[in-house]
């Protein structure tokens, strides 16, 4: 197996441990958390960055796997379990092609044709390293909305302290 395999298991590790902790914690919270605005200058709500951050997980995976690629449309977001049926299903996927990834594999080049930013060629580690850091990234702007509205004490996000890493 190639070491690279390795070091992404830990990291989507990493994710699925978080992930599953911010399940925990939105299954818990009023439905009506989800639809906060993100703030000034930002487009959207809670619910569609945490779709987002599902959508790409799942249609980078498919493009890892060779799948077709889902459309981000036909993505149902209304509840929480919806949501997370996306981040489920992108996991399973990711999981199958992290468990046969070989050196070759992780270099091949993937053509991908994104809603934003057009055409990118990218080698499939990178895709991979940019489909678990992208969520990371966006579950901090939704923790800094969600004290912003008074929703603090959060759990510390810091890698040292996930036990999905130790």
């Amino acid at each position: 197996m190639d070491a690279r395999v390795l070091e992404l298991g830990t990291l989507a590790a990493y994710v699925e441990h978080e992930t599953e902790r911010w399940r925990q914690w939105f299954e818990a919270a009023p439905a009506e958390v989800l639809d906060l605005p993100l703030g000034r200058g930002a487009d959207g709500t809670i619910r569609t960055l945490v779709k987002h951050i599902f959508a790409v997980e799942l249609r980078y995976a498919q493009r890892l796997a060779g799948s077709p690629v889902s459309g981000y449309e036909q993505l149902a977001d209304d509840t929480v379990e919806q949501l997370w049926r996306i981040h489920r299903t992108a996991s399973s996927v990711r999981g199958r092609y992290l468990e046969g990834a070989t050196a070759e594999a992780l270099n091949r080049v993937l053509v991908s044709e994104t809603r934003k930013l057009g055409r990118i060629e990218s080698r499939a580690h990178t895709v991979l390293v940019h489909s678990l850091i992208h969520g990371i990234r966006h579950w901090a702007q939704i923790a800094m909305v969600l004290r912003e509205h008074g929703h603090g004490g959060l759990w510390e996000h810091d890698w040292l302290l996930n036990p999905a890493v130790q």
